[in-house]
């Protein structure tokens, strides 16, 4: 019988995970999965408790939530020796990370996953001291991931978001920022937002890095120049195709470490929650971390 420490966010998504618990948690003991649960309470609580788990010597570790939720989980993760693999239970409102991985939404699908014990290993990327699994960004285009109320992304789930962009769209500012890779500058332009791609799969859109890939040690690393509402309407029409990396308005490279400045206070968005501001130094850590996902 395999251990296993389920981490799990009461309010994310439509609070689904309470609904789904037992039933769970029997679904994985009736797989050969004896799992002990950590209900989250607040902000930084699923850091503590993978940290604990991993030093506790669980044979595996579930997150269950939205990208939220994960990002906590793999920064209590990745500087510990001895990892043990980390299963996804995508419950959240976008779970972007779960949709570029191919893990599926329906709960007893991705408990069946985990105990198919099907694994592989993924990047990291790892921004100034935090973590993140998925996507990092700045400007002001990406600020409204945290200024959604948690309880509207209860009630509305990923609609929450798109009525914030509406709301923001008639007072989008761009920002002054440098961006700099392997030891050059390479741009120092104004921007709407960078974003930092480590899956294909950002926001929702699942065409907005259509080359990343998970386990190739490279960031895909897009930024937006300044545009008016008409430019951007037009760009996120040609990201739904994935036609965008080829606009004029857009700065597409690869790299596997970069650096971003700005004059300006820029905050950071780490796979959709608050990560601190610029200046920030952006690595990438080849295979780092197991995760329960289809090896293709």
């Amino acid at each position: 019988m395999k251990t296993a420490r389920l981490i799990y966010n009461p309010t994310s998504g439509r609070e689904e995970m309470k609904k789904r618990l037992a039933d769970i948690l029997d679904r994985l003991d009736t797989g050969g999965i004896e799992a002990s649960c950590h209900a989250t309470s607040g902000e930084g609580d699923a850091t503590a408790a993978a940290a604990d788990a991993v030093e506790r010597g669980y044979d595996l570790i579930i997150a269950a939530g939205g990208d939220g939720t994960l990002n906590e989980v793999i920064n209590g993760m990745a500087e510990k020796p001895n990892l043990p693999p980390l299963g996804v239970l995508p419950l959240g409102t976008t779970n972007d990370f779960a949709r570029a991985m191919g893990i599926p939404k329906n709960w007893e699908d991705s408990c069946d996953l985990i105990l198919r014990q099907e694994s592989r290993l993924i990047d990291l990327g790892k921004a100034n001291d935090r973590y993140f699994i998925n996507i990092a960004g700045g400007g002001s285009l990406t600020d409204l991931t945290y200024e959604v109320p948690s309880r509207q992304k209860t009630m509305l789930g990923q609609l929450a978001y798109y009525l914030k962009g509406i709301e923001k769209m008639a007072s989008l500012s761009p920002t002054e920022l440098v961006i700099r890779a392997n030891g050059q500058e390479l741009i120092h332009d104004e921007f709407m937002l960078f974003l930092i791609a480590n899956t294909n799969s950002v926001g929702g859109f699942e065409k907005l890095a259509p080359d990343a890939r998970i386990d190739d040690g490279l960031f895909d690393v897009i930024a937006v120049k300044k545009c008016n509402l008409a430019e951007f309407i037009r760009l996120v029409r040609l990201t739904i195709s994935g036609a965008h990396l080829k606009d004029k308005k857009v700065v597409y490279f690869r790299t596997d470490a970069m650096e971003v400045t700005s004059p300006g206070h820029v905050q950071l968005n780490l796979d959709g929650e608050l990560g601190g501001t610029l200046p920030g130094q952006f690595r990438i850590l080849p295979q780092h971390l197991r995760i329960f996902a289809h090896n293709n």
